[in-house]
């Protein structure tokens, strides 16, 4: 067994690791050892090769080169159950339980014998309720996963690691869909973890979070260790810097120039919505906040043409639709930018041509019923070039993408349209620094060409950035208006907690 000069015991070693996808080298040489308690954040932009080299060392890729050794035993390749042998256990970003299962099958789900289920109940659900109390994992072991919140499926998850004795765990991207308030308890869980002598390697591109709460920064860049680094003796600025191979200059964002309104709404209730009233003015982004869940899907929904007003009145350039839709709201001039790029954004068997024209194909690329996929690929070629969407070709499945290069195909998708109405949900979710900077430079221009914006997010310093004017959503209840910098963070945060609505009540 090796130690650092700290005397910390080296658990995990990954050396000269390499992994090609035919041209693609997306693991190249990489080397890199975890310690004993250590939290080591591994960052790049997106498709620099991190969520490769972690399915690498959790066995479901299989490395063209280079060796994983744990706890000084030598791992061997491609087998997961042999990782998991090991005390290594991963969370993915897109979590992999069964809804209609309860937490507790869940967690034992494949550690048991059929014949064995019922009689080791007693002994699962008691360690189970010892991991939840010691790590702070707060979640009914009879509750259905369907019936879960997003932080609750991540604490399942995590003790689905746990129960199999875990000693080293893996997050990629733990907190991509958690509220602030469920981030700051999953920290709080790591950080009793590792008290405990667990090691944890987590991919994030939120360099707060790294500066935060991790002990050591490893960057790739094109599939190769470009730094390493102990958190405290860096910076954002630095490991921005190190992430995309240039210093990133501090984004400034000058006011828009009010246009028209293109879309108001006076009263409305649809969904969850209660009583909204709200103008988009072209040349203008209007940002929204809130915790997730208030009805932020409602409202984007609405607008897009998934809902129809139930009472009240919905304008688009003054005009009431008789049937909205949508196919509608496409018609109109509203460009959707979805929540969630994976269940609503994109198919994901199909390929990047077939899904760059998924709203447009039937309007603009078919003539008498026939689909014309040489001007499909030649659009698709445009995007990929205008937008840098890297990728192996048009041909490719979207699947294959990273989630950066995902969004920035959606992004052209809806931009190339030119909408007048732009909602622009989440868009930079799971981002890296390079692709939120590029993410948010292509909304400005839009905004600046005309466009009414609307930027959903529950990252408050994006939307205090970028907006130029501020709604707030509570219970599915919206807040008055509010210009840039009239009211502070904390002020915001007491709305989006919904007091603001009590005083104005």
């Amino acid at each position: 067994m090796s130690f650092n000069k700290n005397g910390a015991e080296v658990v995990l070693r990954l050396d000269q690791i390499t992994k090609r996808f035919g041209a693609l080298v997306a693991n190249d040489t990489i080397s890199l050892t975890l310690h004993r308690g250590e939290v080591l954040a591994l960052l790049g932009e997106n498709g620099a090769g991190k969520t490769t080299l972690m399915n690498i060392l959790f066995g479901h890729y299989l490395a063209d080169g280079g060796t994983v050794t744990a706890f000084g035993q030598p791992l061997p390749p491609g087998q997961p159950r042999a990782a998991l042998a090991a005390g290594i256990g991963m969370v993915h970003q897109h979590f992999t339980l069964a809804d209609q299962m309860t937490v507790l099958e869940n967690i034992t789900l494949g550690t048991q014998t059929l014949w064995s289920l019922g009689r080791g109940r007693a002994v699962a659900l008691a360690k189970v309720q010892g991991l939840s109390r010691d790590f702070g994992l707060a979640v009914d072991p009879v509750a259905r996963v369907a019936d879960l919140s997003v932080g609750e499926r991540q604490r399942v998850e995590i003790l689905k690691a746990l129960y199999r004795d875990a000693r080293v765990l893996i997050l990629d991207e733990p907190t991509a869909v958690l509220t602030p308030q469920e981030a700051e308890a999953l920290f709080q869980t790591l950080r009793l973890a590792t008290a405990r002598g667990l090691s944890v390697i987590f991919i994030s591109h939120k360099l707060h979070e790294v500066m935060g709460h991790a002990d050591t920064c490893v960057v790739l860049r094109h599939g190769r260790v470009v730094g390493q680094v102990a958190t405290k003796d860096t910076d954002r600025r630095a490991l921005a810097a190190m992430m995309v191979g240039a210093e990133m200059a501090e984004a400034s964002v000058a006011p828009g120039v009010p246009g028209p309104v293109r879309l108001s709404l006076r009263g409305v209730w649809a969904g969850v919505l209660r009583d909204a009233t709200l103008d988009l003015r072209g040349g203008t982004i209007t940002g929204l906040a809130g915790v997730s869940g208030n009805g932020q899907a409602a409202l984007a929904d609405l607008i897009g043409g998934g809902l129809v007003p139930d009472r009240g009145q919905m304008l688009v350039d003054g005009v009431a639709p008789v049937r909205w839709s949508p196919r509608a709201a496409i018609g109109a001039g509203v460009g959707r930018i979805p929540e969630d790029r994976h269940k609503t954004g994109t198919v994901a068997d199909f390929t990047l041509a077939e899904n760059a024209v998924l709203e447009t194909y039937a309007s603009r690329f078919a003539r008498g019923g026939f689909v014309d996929w040489a001007a499909v690929r030649a659009h698709t070629m445009h995007l990929i070039a205008g937008y840098d969407v890297r990728c192996p070709g048009p041909e490719a499945r979207i699947r294959l993408l990273s989630g950066g290069n995902m969004q920035k195909l959606i992004l052209g998708r809806v931009m190339e349209e030119t909408p007048g109405i732009l909602i622009a949900n989440q868009p930079v979710r799971g981002l890296d620094v390079g692709a939120i900077a590029y993410v948010h430079g292509r909304l400005v221009a839009a905004r600046d060409a005309g466009a009414a914006v609307l930027l959903i997010s529950e990252d408050l310093d994006e939307v205090m950035g970028l907006s130029d004017v501020i709604h707030v959503i509570s219970e599915g209840r919206l807040s008055p208006s509010f210009a840039r910098g009239e009211l502070t963070q904390a002020e915001l945060g007491l709305w989006m907690a919904g007091q603001g609505f009590d005083h104005a009540a």
